[in-house]
Parts: structure tokens; C-alpha cells; sequence
């Protein structure tokens, strides 16, 4: 792994770490679950709800996409160490 490479992924881990983070996805998954099928009254509501969902669904799951993607680079530079 490159120094950038580390510098990258060490700012993504320092966030996810934080006080902030932690509240950005509490709020985040809060707004997710508050999308109820009985709220929605029409086919152009229901794109719409499943467009906010997917938005959301990508955020909630950013720091796990981060870290396999740091885990993979990691398992990479250990074969080809060997």
C-alpha cells in the first residue's frame, strides 16, 4: 500500500471514529426506518421513497465498503509480499 494509500484510508478511519460520524449515522438510519409502506400513496411516491432509501442505504453502509476495501488492499500487499 502506497503512503497515499494510507493517508487516504487512515482520514476515513479517524472520521469514522468520530463523535460526529457516530451521530451522522444514528440520524441517517433513523431517516431510513421512517419510510413506511403506509405512507405511500401512489407509484411516483413509491420511486421516490425507494430512491431516498437507496441514498440512504449507500451512506449506512460507507464505512463498511471502506474497510473491506482497506482489508482487500491489506490482504494484497501480504501475497505479494510472500
Amino acid at each position: 500500500m502506497t503512503k497515499e494509500e494510507e493517508d487516504y484510508y487512515e482520514l476515513y478511519f479517524d472520521l469514522f471514529s468520530s463523535k460526529g460520524w457516530k451521530q451522522f449515522v444514528a440520524d441517517t438510519q433513523s431517516t431510513y426506518n421512517s419510510f413506511t409502506i403506509e405512507q405511500i400513496k401512489d407509484s411516483d411516491q413509491l420511486s421516490y421513497v425507494k430512491g431516498q432509501r437507496l441514498v440512504l442505504e449507500n451512506v449506512l453502509q460507507f464505512e463498511t465498503l471502506i474497510r473491506s476495501a482497506y482489508d482487500s488492499i491489506q490482504e494484497q500487499s501480504n501475497v505479494d509480499e510472500v
